[in-house]
């Protein structure tokens, strides 16, 4: 590990308070990071074997993606026993070496809790659907069928088609946001509240240092199954659920009070981390409702980047005017695409010049106000995989092909060198190796002191070393150009300008002058004009 850099995130934990304030989260997808036993699928003791990597980044913490015991119908996101790691990954020892390696390296630790929905193969499913009066009767969400036997509203799956399963020991419907083998949680019922607490808790005694919160805007829905409103002129879908305005199987109010019940629990450990991912048209007013004070969450991230069609001076700035930093907010974390979003270098851009917007977005998000979390292979620049239909594993996207980009593309194994296996550890992985990501291994971009890892490197260390960039204010500095985005960030008596050309042409801007900490693709704060795909942090 660079004894350099794991002096400088001591030295920036000691100093920032909290720890997460500014924190830059490397997300690890754990069947595709590294193969210790050559069976396909990447494990913990694969995650262990490669930490230097993440610590060498410069990154402040780890999340990994759910390692828990699951058959696997939505790959580790339908939960069988939460308290469990699945064989395919390894044990619970395993788990606690991972987080021994990971403390040592001076890196905090993050897992998923998915509140909204458990497998169907969960004991707790198993009891709920053996009666409507057995002790877990009311842990799901069940209902009876409308007179006609169809189900009892029209909510949608995200994964097409109605929301709602025949189970015929019950006699009645149970509700599934996504597959059908993702029963939906009652997390409305103070039984099911205290079980999954008692699950953070047994993971929070285990060394955990914080938790993503799996869509947790889908975890209440309205008890009175109320019709969702259909969406007006709706342009081409390619899922019935974007159909209709989710207003009504999501995003109940009392989701706030039992954010502020995780609160109370994480708070009896010290330093602990808790991020909400919500996605929806509301997703920015539920974002903040879930922050809010201080007894509730301490931070949420939305899609507002995962799926954006294009990186425009628009988006960019409408998610700076969203979080101000006004008092009582809640603090707000980034992430450009993750293992449900298509890989950002290829969702935004094409080939040509590819490799310059992507040095730029990475700048931009070691720029903006918040936590950035980076997706593994983003430090890499990785385009989306090309995965062939007979490959695809992903529900979602055998779904919608050819419609979608799909999310398998962005989840195939991470390229460690440029043998043909990737340096992955096996030769018949569960998904296949693009060979166009063999040119981006690690290990040759290690070598190359101009490439986009060593630029990633540059970006997350001058994060670190600029408090007005991990924790300062933000404001806008140009509200119209459809070309630049730039903005200021002040702390502790320095004032930060950041400016970012996002298009394919030369733009001009006044020349701010002051000193380039970090400048690509030929942006000169002296000049007057900003080259296509160009963007510097220059301190004033």
């Amino acid at each position: 590990m660079n004894e350099a850099l794991s002096i400088e995130r001591t030295v920036t934990d000691a100093a920032a308070s909290p720890w997460w304030k500014g924190a830059v989260i490397y997300q690890i997808y754990p069947r595709s990071f590294a193969d210790s036993n050559g069976d396909g699928v990447g494990d913990l003791r694969g995650i262990i074997a490669h930490l230097d990597h993440v610590a060498e980044l410069g990154c402040d913490a780890i999340w990994i993606s759910p390692f828990f015991t699951s058959p696997m119908a939505d790959f580790g996101y339908d939960v069988a026993d939460y308290r469990g790691v699945d064989p395919i990954f390894g044990t619970l020892d395993d788990f606690d070496a991972l987080v021994d390696r990971a403390h040592a390296l001076g890196l905090r630790v993050l897992i998923d809790q998915v509140y909204s929905h458990s497998s169907d193969q969960h004991p707790w499913f198993a009891e709920s659907r053996i009666s409507r009066d057995n002790p877990r009767a009311d842990w799901y969400v069940w209902a009876d069928p409308k007179p006609d036997g169809s189900p009892p509203n029209n909510w949608q799956s995200v994964f097409g088609g109605p929301s709602w399963t025949w189970d015929a020991r019950r006699e009645q419907y149970y509700h599934h946001s996504f597959l059908k083998e993702q029963p939906q949680l009652n997390l409305h019922n103070p039984a099911v509240q205290q079980a999954v607490l008692d699950v953070a808790r047994f993971w929070l005694d285990r060394g955990v240092d914080g938790f993503r919160i799996d869509a947790l805007n889908f975890a209440m829905h309205d008890p009175a199954l109320t019709d969702n409103p259909p969406v007006a002129n709706p342009a081409k879908r390619t899922r019935p659920f974007d159909l209709q305005h989710h207003v009504h199987n999501q995003s109940h109010p009392d989701l706030a009070t039992f954010a502020q019940r995780l609160r109370a629990l994480t708070d009896e450990y010290a330093a602990v981390f808790t991020v909400a991912e919500v996605g929806g048209e509301q997703a920015a007013a539920e974002m903040k409702a879930y922050t809010a004070g201080d007894v509730r969450l301490n931070s949420a991230y939305g899609f507002d980047f995962l799926y954006a069609d294009a990186l425009t001076p628009d988006v960019v700035r409408q998610a700076i005017r969203d979080w101000p930093g006004a008092d009582g907010e809640g603090w707000p974390s980034w992430a450009l695409s993750n293992h449900d979003a298509p890989r950002f270098a290829s969702r935004w851009w094409g080939e040509e010049h590819r490799d310059a917007f992507v040095r730029v977005a990475l700048l931009l998000l070691m720029a903006m106000r918040g936590s950035a979390i980076l997706y593994q292979g983003e430090e890499l620049g990785l385009p989306q995989a090309r995965v062939p239909f007979d490959r695809l594993r992903d529900p979602e996207a055998i779904a919608n092909w050819p419609q979608t980009l799909g999310r398998d593309g962005a989840r195939t194994p991470m390229p460690w060198t440029d043998d043909p296996d990737g340096g992955f550890g096996s030769g018949n992985p569960w998904l296949p190796i693009d060979p166009v990501h063999l040119d981006y291994n690690v290990a040759g971009q290690r070598a190359d002191p101009g490439s986009i890892l060593h630029w990633c490197r540059r970006a997350v260390a001058l994060r670190h070393t600029h408090e007005a960039l991990r924790g300062g204010a933000i404001r806008l500095l140009d509200e119209t150009s459809d070309a630049l985005v730039a903005f200021e960030r002040v702390a502790d008596g320095e004032r930060l300008v950041c400016v970012f050309n996002l298009s394919d042409r030369e733009v001009p801007y006044p020349a701010p002058g002051g000193s380039a900490l970090l400048a690509c693709g030929g942006a000169n704060p002296v000049a007057s004009t900003l080259p296509p795909a160009s963007g510097y942090v220059v301190s004033c």
